[in-house]
């Protein structure tokens, strides 16, 4: 029975990610923005809700152990950009292998993914110099969570300016499919596109949160504890929106929307959510945490300079192998 209960939420997340997606090319579209601005900010932040009020609501209203709470906080802040840097990556070259062959090229407009690496890397490198600041240096905690904070506004801020160029040459967002409620006979009207991103957003937290209780109701039979839970089984559910939005296109071929939508999910849970774990939670380098963090960081680096170099299918099998490590020494 959860099993089936688990399957259930698992498809409403899916038809969710179909209605969010097919909602977002036509709010992009009618804006004159970007793929990159579309993907990396805007389905980025909105597909990136469930696995936001994890942790907060984890830190700020989860049950009567603390230490439990802070456990699922700092595992689900870090397990969501290590789900995205590694798995949802390899998801992304299996859909497409069959149709581009191993040594196919992926072609991500490289301006804008250059630039989410980057902002990543630099900001997630600092939550792994935060794990090692004793927690009687208060101040110097404060300041790196500022630091986090302002280099997301600044990311935000160069990816919209970005926007104008990109259009110009050709990277608009194009909506190729009618709006779903549109073929239900309402008009195509701005409000109306609204109207279906916050249906799909809710229909994404319903699912994501039926998921994850599930999977904490199957816990206890699994014998692992409230961290290893939060980093390596509860984002399977969080990030499915990411990886089916991403999926669906890179399957059509709008590489850039795709990799935009990870690597956009990436900036904004590499810097405001751990932010809150820098300031909120012990933010100590446990083996799990650890190993985490630095795989993150390898994999984001990886794909950062096979971009230089071209991107091809292959590359992103090497991001799949970096998770199946992680998941060999976190529980060895």
């Amino acid at each position: 029975m959860l099993f089936i209960e688990l399957l259930g939420f698992l498809v409403l997340i899916l038809i969710a990610a179909e209605v969010f997606v097919n909602a977002l090319e036509h709010l992009g579209e009618q804006l004159k923005i970007s793929e990159g601005v579309t993907g990396s900010v805007f389905a980025a932040v909105g597909t990136a809700l469930p696995e936001t009020l994890i942790p907060l609501l984890a830190i700020f209203a989860g049950g009567t152990s603390a230490q439990v709470n802070e456990e699922i906080g700092v595992g689900a802040i870090l397990g969501a950009p290590l789900m995205l840097s590694t798995l949802s990556l390899f998801l992304m070259a299996a859909a497409v292998f069959r149709a581009r062959g191993l040594n196919g090229r992926l072609t991500p407009e490289k301006g804008g993914l250059t630039r989410d690496l980057n902002f990543f890397l630099f900001a997630f490198s600092l939550s792994l110099v935060a794990l090692f600041v004793p927690h009687d240096g208060g101040w110097v905690r404060t300041l790196i969570a500022f630091a986090m904070v302002l280099i997301y506004f600044f990311y935000v801020l160069l990816t919209l300016k970005a926007s104008a160029q990109l259009v110009a040459d050709g990277h608009a967002t194009e909506a190729e499919e009618p709006m779903l409620l549109h073929r239900l006979g309402l008009p195509k009207h701005f409000v109306i596109i609204l109207i279906q991103l916050a249906l799909a957003l809710g229909l994404l937290v319903l699912g994501a949160k039926g998921f994850i209780h599930g999977v904490e109701a199957a816990a206890p039979s699994l014998g692992v504890s409230a961290l290893v839970l939060s980093l390596m089984i509860v984002p399977v559910a969080t990030e499915l929106p990411e990886k089916v939005n991403s999926i669906l296109w890179i399957r059509k071929r709008k590489d850039t929307l795709a990799f935009g939508n990870i690597t956009g999910a990436m900036v904004f849970q590499g810097t405001l959510l751990p932010a809150i774990g820098v300031l909120l939670t012990p933010w100590v380098p446990q083996k799990e945490v650890l190993v985490g963090v630095v795989i993150t960081l390898v994999a984001s680096l990886w794909l950062r300079l096979m971009l230089g170099k071209g991107l091809r299918v292959w590359h992103l099998g090497v991001n799949g192998l970096l998770y199946a490590a992680y998941l060999a020494i976190a529980l060895s």
